[in-house]
């Protein structure tokens, strides 16, 4: 009789294809969940035929709610991963029903967390608004997107921690097909929305949450209805402290990197709104083309996490079942495809600063200086940067949770932040800047120790098993 490990594919199938079954469709979710940032972007900042753009006021307003997007993400993450990580490491060893109760731990979690953050949000919208750096001048255009997206945040939470325990049942391809099915919506609705019904902010608004709930319901019956690995029963959605607790250790890694985004994203703005009032820019220049800059970004970011959330199956199933080689293969895989992505994002920033910005509409002289002055700068070690959450997913999927969780504060936390801090009281504006690249590399530097150390025990262990 075959065991699990030679039945299942992640144990046996070529990494590349694994790799591209897994990733593919986990790049293209993440690349679909960009669209919901961008095409409000887009929409409210060029507007559509016969109608004008609300423009860099507008951009601005959703750069100050992004923050709260972030820290959603974050949450959302850290049970996703997490479940799909103890999931993985569950079947990997042989144990279906550990990996049952596992995923409906990880559901029972999705669901409370989405309440509480939608309620809070709501509470102190204000005090939230005041915090990630709002101004009188975009005031009113950010509360009225808040306070709607607020509602939607409770079915973003769940799509996303859903679709990552969708992707570990082995159907990556329904997982990028809920994704996309809300944010195709929300392409047809934001100009209906925004113009036609002449809502504005509101409208986009709207248009995303309305996106987010179809999403949502398609994910909830998949794993209500189809899933393959497990048979859910009423003892897997029993509340067990220690099953939770796991969750967590290993999706707190993923969590605290996204945190952390959102810190930065507060201090961000924070420091653009005042430094920006003390320059040529004012406040409101530097906050538009950050906001906008950090949505291209977002690709990035999509490929990269992407493929890294699409590799954990991978990571886990093998190391569980001491498949070292597979393991390290895969990893260098990874790598490799992140560095030449990160590359080719890198040429397109530098020689193209103003046509990127101009996909969100016009602006003054100032507005696309700042904008290519920071794409070029700032993001002038991009090209490496796929190497850190490669390496943080890599190291979380295999259970070792506290490394994923240094390396994932190395960049925004340990170095951007106090980056930010300390750079404008020096250059100014010019301050923040300069901030990027030099935690980009230093980042870098701090996860090349580990992976090189891991490398060499993954050898250790290889050789191990063959004596």
């Amino acid at each position: 009789m075959q065991t699990l490990k030679t039945e299942n594919p992640l144990g046996y199938e070529k990494i590349s294809k694994l790799m591209m079954k897994y990733s593919g469709p986990a790049i293209a979710s993440f690349l679909v969940a960009a669209i919901y940032n961008i095409v409000d972007q887009v929409f409210i900042g060029r507007g559509i035929p016969g109608y004008e753009g609300i423009g860099v006021l507008g951009i601005a307003a959703t750069n100050i709610v992004f923050p709260l997007l972030t820290i959603s993400t974050a949450l959302s993450v850290l049970i996703g991963v997490g479940t799909a990580a103890n999931f993985n490491l569950r079947l990997g060893s042989g144990n279906r029903e550990a990996a049952a109760k596992v995923a409906g731990n990880g559901i029972l979690l999705m669901t409370a967390v989405g309440i509480a953050v939608v309620t809070l949000s709501l509470l102190f919208s204000h005090q939230l608004l005041v915090l990630f750096g709002v101004t009188d001048e975009i005031y009113a255009y950010t509360e009225a997107y808040m306070k709607i997206i607020c509602i939607g945040l409770p079915f973003q939470i769940f799509l996303s921690g859903a679709c990552q325990l969708i992707r570990s049942d082995g159907s990556p391809t329904i997982s990028m097909i809920a994704i996309a099915s809300g944010a195709i919506l929300n392409i047809i609705l934001d100009p209906i929305f925004i113009y036609v019904l002449d809502m504005g902010m509101a409208g986009a608004a709207i248009a995303t949450v309305i996106g987010q709930i179809v999403s949502a319901l398609m994910a909830l019956y998949y794993v209500i209805f189809k899933f393959k690995s497990i048979k859910f029963n009423k003892n897997c959605f029993k509340p067990l402290p220690s099953y939770m607790s796991r969750i967590t250790a290993l999706g707190a890694a993923a969590c605290i990197n996204q945190i952390s985004m959102a810190l930065v994203q507060i201090v961000m703005n924070n420091t653009l709104r005042y430094y920006g009032a003390n320059s040529v820019y004012g406040s409101e220049i530097p906050l538009a083309c950050v906001g906008a800059i950090s949505k291209i970004n977002i690709i990035f970011l999509a490929f990269v996490i992407g493929m890294s959330q699409g590799c954990q199956p991978i990571f886990g199933f093998n190391y569980g079942a001491k498949k070292y080689a597979r393991v390290k293969q895969t990893y260098i895989t990874a790598m490799v495809v992140a560095t030449i992505f990160s590359t080719l994002i890198f040429f397109v920033f530098q020689l193209f600063p103003n046509q990127v910005m101009a996909i969100f509409g016009e602006g003054s002289p100032e507005y696309f200086a700042f904008s290519a002055r920071y794409l070029r700068v700032f993001m002038m070690l991009i090209c490496i940067n796929g190497i850190q959450p490669v390496t943080s997913g890599y190291f979380t999927s295999i259970g070792k949770a506290k490394v994923g969780i240094l390396l994932s504060l190395t960049r925004q936390v340990i170095f951007l932040l106090p980056l930010l801090l300390i750079l404008p009281l020096i250059f100014g504006i010019d301050g923040v800047v300069y901030a990027g690249p030099i935690s980009d590399g230093a980042a870098f530097l701090l996860a090349a120790v580990f992976i090189v150390k891991e490398i060499k025990n993954l050898n250790m262990l290889e050789k191990e098993m063959l004596t």
